[in-house]
């Protein structure tokens, strides 16, 4: 009997407690919408790449991927130096050699004759035409960057979506067996 008292004395003590604590407030607690769709402009990826065929780089600037724009103008650039190049390399030795059928032996290429020198304008020609493709090819795969990066940003990419591989045991051998699996989680 005279444990009773101290311990219902302890519990009295402790349930009085409480009731010089805050006062609760009530509380609403609103639910987030995970699933809220992001508004997608269709026509991004189109205006992307007509700013691209318009100025090339520009496309790339709208997709706000400022590092690609060096890489447009280097690879660009590049091959419209080699077109220029070449094309005076070519009309340098073609006049030579129109100067040599009309006679003259003063040109810069005396030490070659007929024969190297259409070599030479052939050479020279081939290497100017595949420059001007490749200024023409950079050009496309400009306004395609442009248009494919545009297309790429507008998709839901977050860590609720994962793709990785995995190794299980098989269900009557147990060897591991390898696999891909794909999650998504609600």
């Amino acid at each position: 009997m005279n444990k009773i008292v101290p311990i219902s004395l302890l519990f009295f003590l402790i349930g009085t407690v409480s009731l010089f604590a805050q006062a609760k407030k009530d509380t609403v607690l609103v639910v987030k919408d995970t699933t809220a769709l992001i508004e997608i402009d269709p026509l991004t990826p189109a205006k992307a790449a007509f700013y691209s065929a318009i100025l090339p780089g520009l496309g790339q600037v709208y997709n706000k991927k400022y590092w690609k724009v060096p890489l447009v103008y280097g690879a660009i650039g590049t091959s419209l130096y080699f077109y220029i190049d070449n094309n005076k390399k070519y009309h340098d030795y073609r006049d030579a050699y129109k100067r040599r059928l009309e006679g003259y032996n003063d040109d810069k290429y005396q030490y070659l004759d007929e024969s190297r020198l259409i070599a030479g304008q052939k050479f020279y020609q081939r290497n100017r035409d595949l420059s001007a493709l490749f200024v023409v090819g950079f050009y496309v795969l400009n306004i395609i960057d442009a248009n494919v990066d545009a297309a790429l940003i507008q998709f839901n990419v977050n860590e609720r979506l994962s793709l990785r591989p995995e190794i299980y045991p098989a269900d009557v051998t147990f060897k591991p067996n390898v696999g891909l699996t794909f999650n998504y989680r609600f």
